[in-house]
C-alpha cells in the first residue's frame, strides 16, 4: 500500500456541494484535497444553464455572504438576469441568473487551482476505511507512512481518522472527510429500456464507494433526477415564440464583487408550450418510460418532475410550459427548461417536434433520467457529520437534496465544520430563524426524505426575515469571524448598513405637506390624498408607493437611488413596509431562543420518559436532538410531547 499523503480534510466530489467545501476548509488553514472522477467536470452543471431561483436564489445570496464563490463565479458568467416573482412581495422575490455553462466549470476550475492550502486532484475514492486501533500498532503500516518524504515524523497518526483509497490503489490519510458525491454514487442512465452505469453528460460514475459506506453501517436511499435534451439553435424556429427578456436593471448576486461592477443581459430566452398531439404520443409511449415501466427503483423530485410525469399526474391539463434557454455565448446547445425525460430518443424527437418552434428540432443531447444512491440525512446532525461516524460529513445530493444551490450550501457549512472539528474548535449551526440555509439542514436531518429535497420560499415560517436584501445583515458577520468574509468586505457592509439606518431615520422625520403637488402624486399612484403632514416612512408603507415612485416629491430619494447599490434601496422599501410583520417574527424567534437553551443530553433515553406517545419516544432516541427546540421540529414529535418532555425535565432539575 503507498500512502501518497496525509490530510485534514479530504473532499469527494468536484460539483457545487464540493468545490463550496474545499474552499471553505482551506481558507480555515486546513491541508485540504478535493477529489474528483475528471478534472474536466469541476463545477460542472450537467442540468439547467442557471444558477438561482424561487428560494435557491436567497440561498445562494447567503452563500456569498457567507464568503462562498458560487455567486461571484454566476455574476463573471452572467448571460441575463432576471428577479423572480418582481410583482409580488419582497419575501417571495429571488434572483435567477442564465450562465455560460462552460465558463463556469473553468473559473470554478481556477479558483480551486490557485487557492492556498488546497489541493485538486483527479482520482475515484473506491473506500473509505476508519483506521482503528489495531493499525495504530501495525508496523508495516506506520513504516510505509513514515517513509513517505511528504509526511512528517512528528505527526500524531491517532489525530488521522481515515484511510481513503483510489482505484489505482493510492492510499491518503485524513482527519476528516467530506462526501459530495452528486449523482455519481453507483449511478445509472436511463433512456426508455437502454440502461447503464454512468454518472452524468457520459461522465464515469462512482462505482464502489457505496460498498464501502455499507461497511461504515450507512444507511443508503436510492433517487432518481432527469434532465431535458440539449437542441441545436439554428434548428429552432424563434419567430412565433414568445420571447424572455432579462430585468431592465438587472441585479448581480455578489453585492460586494469588486471585480464584477455589474453584470450585463447578453442572450434572450423563449417560452413555448406542449400540446394535445404532445401528450397524445407521451401516453401512447408511457410504456417505454423506465419510470412507469418499473426499471427505475429511485424516488424521484415532486418538484421538478419529467414530462411523463407531468402528462400522467395532470391529466386533465392539456398543455404543459417550457422554456428554451442558451447553455452559453460559444456554443449553438439550447436547454429545454422543463422537459426533462427518460423516454426513448426516438419517442422524445417525436414528442418534442410537436411543440411550436421545435417542429424541425435536431437533439443534439437526448434527455436522460439518472439513478443514484444517496444518504438518509436523519444520520447527520446540525452540522452535517454523520451521528455514527465521526469526523465523516456529507453535502449536496448526497443528503438527499436536489439542485446546485442547495448543494453548494450544504458544502460550505460541512467544509467549515470539518475543519473546526480537526482544529477542536466551536462547530457552526445556521437556524432556521436567520438563514434558508439553517432552514435546509433543519429540515434535512430532522425530518429525512422520501424525495429529493428542494429549496422553496414557503419551507421557512420566518421568509418574511429571510429576505435577499438583507443577507449580508444577517449572516457577514458569521462570515467574517470564521475567516472567510475579507476585512474590507465587512467593513463596507457595515457601511451601507449604516447608511441604511440613516436612511430609515430621516424618512421618519421628513414630511410632506399635502400641498395640491403631493397630493397629485398620491391619486396617480391610486391611493388616497393626504389632510396633514405625513412622514415619507408612513407613505412608503402604501403598498401603492414605492422608493422609486417617491422621489419624484423628496429630491433626496431621487440623488439616493441615484448613489447606492439597488440592493440598499431594496433593503430601506423592505424594512419599512413589513416593519410590523418584521416585529412579530421577532418576537416568535425570541421565544424559540429559549427552546434552543433548554440542552437535552445526548445520553437520555427517552423510553424512560413517561407522558411521550411511543412514536415520540422513537423519534427522539434516534435523532437525540441537542435542545427542545429542535426536538419539537421532528417528525412525528408533537406539541403534547414537548410539554411531557418539559415536564419531566423540570421533575428531574433538569430546566
Amino acid at each position: 500500500m503507498y500512502i501518497a499523503d496525509i490530510l485534514d480534510v479530504a473532499v469527494i466530489g468536484a460539483g457545487h456541494a464540493g468545490i463550496e467545501a474545499a474552499l471553505a476548509s482551506a481558507k480555515l488553514s486546513s491541508k485540504t484535497v478535493i477529489f474528483t472522477i475528471n478534472l474536466d467536470s469541476v463545477g460542472n452543471c450537467p442540468c439547467n444553464p442557471s444558477i438561482g431561483g424561487t428560494a435557491k436564489g436567497n440561498l445562494v445570496k447567503e452563500l456569498d455572504a457567507l464568503g462562498g464563490v458560487m455567486g461571484k463565479v454566476a455574476d463573471e458568467c452572467c448571460l441575463q438576469s432576471r428577479i423572480l416573482n418582481s410583482g409580488k412581495g419582497a419575501a417571495v422575490r429571488s434572483l435567477r441568473m442564465q450562465i455560460d455553462r462552460a465558463k463556469y466549470k473553468n473559473i470554478m476550475k481556477h479558483i480551486l487551482e490557485k487557492q492556498e492550502n488546497l489541493f485538486l486532484k483527479q482520482a475515484e475514492i473506491v473506500s473509505i476505511e476508519k483506521i482503528e486501533e489495531k493499525d495504530l500498532k501495525n508496523k508495516e503500516f506506520l513504516c510505509n507512512m513514515l517513509e513517505n518524504q511528504n509526511i512528517s515524523k512528528s505527526i500524531n497518526i491517532k489525530d488521522y481518522h481515515f484511510k481513503l483509497t483510489t482505484r489505482l490503489g493510492t492510499a491518503y490519510l485524513a482527519k476528516a472527510v467530506i462526501i459530495a458525491s452528486g449523482t455519481y454514487l453507483d449511478s445509472k442512465i436511463f433512456v426508455g429500456k437502454t440502461n447503464y452505469s454512468s454518472g452524468p453528460d457520459g461522465l464515469f460514475p462512482s462505482s464502489f464507494l457505496s460498498d464501502s459506506l455499507r461497511k461504515l453501517n450507512i444507511n443508503l436511499l436510492r433517487f432518481k433526477t432527469g434532465t431535458p435534451a440539449r437542441v441545436l439553435k439554428s434548428s429552432i424556429d424563434f419567430s412565433d415564440l414568445k420571447e424572455q427578456l432579462g430585468d431592465t436593471k438587472p441585479y448581480k448576486f455578489s453585492t460586494y464583487n469588486e471585480k464584477i461592477k455589474k453584470v450585463q443581459n447578453k442572450v434572450s430566452c423563449h417560452i413555448s408550450w406542449t400540446n394535445k398531439k404532445t401528450k397524445e404520443i407521451i401516453l401512447k409511449n408511457i410504456d417505454k418510460s423506465p419510470v412507469f415501466s418499473g426499471d427505475i427503483t429511485g424516488v424521484g423530485p415532486r418538484y421538478c418532475p419529467s414530462i411523463e410525469d407531468k402528462i400522467v399526474r395532470f391529466k386533465d391539463k392539456e398543455r404543459h410550459l417550457l422554456f428554451i434557454e442558451p447553455c452559453g455565448e460559444d456554443t449553438e446547445e439550447m436547454y429545454l427548461q422543463g422537459m426533462s425525460s427518460g423516454l426513448p430518443e426516438e419517442v422524445q424527437m417525436q414528442f418534442y417536434r410537436t411543440i411550436k418552434g421545435l417542429e424541425n428540432v435536431v437533439l443534439m443531447r437526448p434527455a436522460y433520467a439518472i439513478e443514484y444512491d444517496c444518504v438518509d440525512p436523519i444520520e447527520l446532525d446540525e452540522t452535517l457529520e454523520f451521528k455514527s461516524v465521526p469526523f465523516l460529513f456529507g453535502a449536496g445530493q448526497f443528503n438527499g437534496s436536489s439542485g446546485y444551490e442547495e448543494a453548494a450550501v450544504q458544502g460550505l457549512v460541512a467544509g467549515v465544520n470539518a475543519a473546526l472539528k480537526v482544529k477542536g474548535k466551536e462547530k457552526l449551526v445556521l437556524s432556521r430563524t436567520n438563514s434558508y440555509i439553517g432552514t435546509l439542514i433543519d429540515d434535512l436531518v430532522t425530518k429525512g426524505v422520501k424525495e429529493p429535497y428542494r429549496m422553496m420560499t414557503a419551507r421557512s415560517e420566518y421568509r418574511l426575515i429571510l429576505r435577499q436584501d438583507n443577507v449580508y445583515e444577517r449572516l457577514s458577520e458569521t462570515g467574517y469571524n470564521l475567516g472567510l468574509v475579507s476585512e474590507d468586505v465587512f467593513k463596507r457592509v457595515k457601511r451601507d448598513l449604516e447608511i441604511k439606518y440613516n436612511e430609515i431615520k430621516r424618512f421618519k422625520n421628513t414630511f410632506v405637506s399635502p400641498s395640491s403637488f403631493v397630493n397629485q402624486f398620491l391619486v396617480s399612484r391610486e391611493t388616497s390624498k393626504i389632510s396633514s403632514p405625513s412622514s415619507l416612512f408612513l407613505l412608503l408603507k402604501r403598498p401603492q408607493i414605492s422608493f422609486l415612485s417617491l422621489s419624484s416629491i423628496d429630491l433626496f430619494s431621487l440623488y439616493f437611488i441615484h448613489s447606492f447599490d439597488l440592493s440598499l434601496v431594496d433593503q430601506i422599501e423592505s424594512h419599512i413596509k413589513y416593519e410590523g410583520y418584521i416585529k412579530n417574527h421577532l418576537s416568535l424567534i425570541k421565544n424559540l431562543k429559549k427552546f434552543e437553551k433548554i440542552k437535552l443530553s445526548p445520553n437520555l433515553n427517552y423510553f424512560n420518559i413517561s407522558g411521550l406517545r411511543s412514536e415520540a419516544k422513537e423519534k427522539l432516541n434516534i435523532f437525540k436532538p441537542p435542545n427542545i427546540a429542535l426536538a419539537s421540529r421532528i417528525a412525528g414529535v408533537n406539541p403534547v410531547d414537548i410539554s411531557a418532555l418539559l415536564l419531566w425535565l423540570s421533575k428531574n432539575d433538569s430546566l
